[in-house]
């Protein structure tokens, strides 16, 4: 009987690598200390992470800007850096995934300054979506950023290129042989180097639909939206995901890949892990889900399933990533925030974490003017405030300069005072946030077989696995406690009833 690859049922840890922890003292996140905190990883019971951009990068947009796909930004380490941390986590038994952005590339790659330098028409300026300069002096078209403004710049001479970003993030023309050839190179060379894995940024943005038709209406579509848009979702991206299957299929070791798409349904997410092409796709939808209305969590898990299933995929779960407000600040409490983690842990298929979830981190949401750096904010004139607060460095050690992110105190965006949240307190702590996660983590690996629904009163979610049965309340007053041993709970639990945003599992 094949081994059950082992992405199917994984927990996925995310690191904002230049937030993790700084090993150079120079107050940004990189390779070394990343190396340095991997036993941590190893025992809080994750089987995998996932490395946000370390390429060589202007950092325009945190890394998501890349000028070299095939090295190492300096400011992060080197190339013998991520081998040395890749072989350590190997050792620990953690895969390693780490992303690929396809869609565009910095204004300063190799690429994008030969076509500012080349004519009109020319085979360097048909890697990109360069468009003829218009009568009327406007762009070619409505589209626009998703970091606001329009999504088209004018260069010298009269012609517009696009970025559905930012403009230091020109789209590359994914019609164009040198662009598939060259992303084929860039897998193979991580590949080569023994990555487990990718995860696709913007997976559903390589494609964009023929003659760039103009949506007709303002507002298009925010960071995490799902709009139908003639430049998202079109049906010619799972051509490149299907070509990029056959490469991962062709390394031993099960490598896998995960998309970042954005789909208008359940069912059109569903075509991105097709058998042919990639692994998963993350579910937005149950991130985004109301949580004021549990009735609508269950449907929506339900449809996440479903549509999964009609494909034979694995369903993926996440709460938290370095694009969205933590959840313990936009659920309204830590409490409502672990009952949500618990729902998510017990639910089959694979969880992704993003860095600090476990120490219960909320958003940062004073961060003074000059300190940040999303573009987002830059491009909203100051009135969306952007990622910058869910990537503040991590605490580590409650007494230690930076909270033991930085040797020196360092801190690329300023840290609050948050030493009662620091790792270190929280370990050895069975009332922590931190021992919660490192119990569930450890506990969802008995968990087998499909979700069943129990008869539950109006405002708990009540399900049952194979080895569990996870009760949440969501309502305003406490319910009756079905029978069964108390396995975890966050939060106590005294007698036979189960008190708002409280999340149990039972044997």
């Amino acid at each position: 009987m094949p081994e059950t690859p082992w992405w199917r049922t994984a927990a996925i840890y995310e690191i904002y690598v230049r937030s993790f922890a700084d090993g150079n003292g120079d107050g940004i996140g990189d390779l070394a200390g990343l190396r340095e905190r991997l036993p941590y990883l190893r025992d809080l019971g994750v089987d995998a992470i996932w490395l946000t951009p370390f390429f060589r990068s202007p950092m325009v947009d945190g890394g998501y800007d890349v000028a070299d796909y095939r090295d190492v930004d300096p400011t992060l380490g080197t190339l013998a850096d991520f081998d040395a941390m890749l072989a350590r986590a190997h050792e620990f038994g953690l895969r390693v995934i780490i992303d690929v952005v396809p869609n565009h590339t910095s204004s300063q790659h190799p690429w994008f300054v030969e076509a500012l330098q080349a004519v009109p028409g020319s085979p360097a300026r048909a890697r990109y979506h360069f468009h003829l300069p218009t009568t009327d002096g406007n762009p070619p078209n409505d589209w626009e950023s998703v970091f606001g403004g329009p999504a088209w710049t004018q260069v010298p001479g009269g012609e517009w290129y696009l970025h559905l970003f930012d403009p230091a993030q020109p789209d590359l023309n994914w019609d164009n042989a040198d662009v598939r050839s060259e992303f084929e190179g860039v897998l193979r060379f991580w590949l080569d180097r023994g990555v487990d894995g990718f995860r696709i940024d913007v997976a559903h943005g390589m494609a964009k639909r023929a003659g760039y038709p103009p949506v007709g209406y303002a507002g298009q579509i925010g960071l995490l939206g799902k709009a139908e848009l003639p430049y998202f979702d079109q049906d010619g991206v799972h051509e490149i995901h299907r070509a990029w299957r056959k490469i991962l299929d062709s390394y031993p070791g099960q490598r896998m890949a995960v998309a970042e798409a954005w789909a208008s349904t359940p069912q059109r997410l569903a075509r991105y892990v097709a058998p042919d092409e990639l692994h998963q796709a993350f579910n937005f939808d149950f991130l985004s889900a109301p949580w004021d209305d549990p009735a609508e969590v269950r449907r929506i898990i339900d449809a996440c399933v479903h549509a999964a299933d009609s494909v034979g995929a694995p369903t993926t779960w996440v709460l938290a990533n370095h694009d969205v407000q933590r959840h313990v600040t936009r659920l309204g409490s830590p409490q409502r925030a672990s009952a949500a983690a618990l729902l998510m842990l017990a639910l089959p298929g694979s969880a992704y974490l993003y860095q600090g979830e476990e120490l219960g981190l909320p958003e940062v949401l004073d961060l003074p003017a000059s300190a940040r750096q999303d573009p987002v904010w830059f491009r909203s004139g100051g009135t969306d405030p952007g990622r910058d607060g869910c990537r503040v460095p991590l605490p580590w050690e409650a007494a230690a300069p930076a909270y033991g992110f930085s040797p020196t105190g360092a801190s690329w965006l300023p840290q609050p005072s948050w030493g009662a949240l620091a790792a270190d307190t929280q370990a050895g702590d069975p009332a922590s946030t931190l021992e919660l996660y490192r119990e569930a983590l450890h506990l969802r690996r008995t968990f087998t077989g499909p979700l069943r629904w129990n008869d539950s009163p109006p405002g708990v979610l009540d399900l049952t696995r194979d080895g569990v049965r996870c009760v949440v309340n969501l309502s305003g007053a406490a319910v009756p406690l079905p029978p069964g041993e108390i396995a975890l709970a966050n939060a106590p639990v005294d007698g036979d009833t189960l008190p708002p945003a409280t999340a149990v599992w039972l044997r």
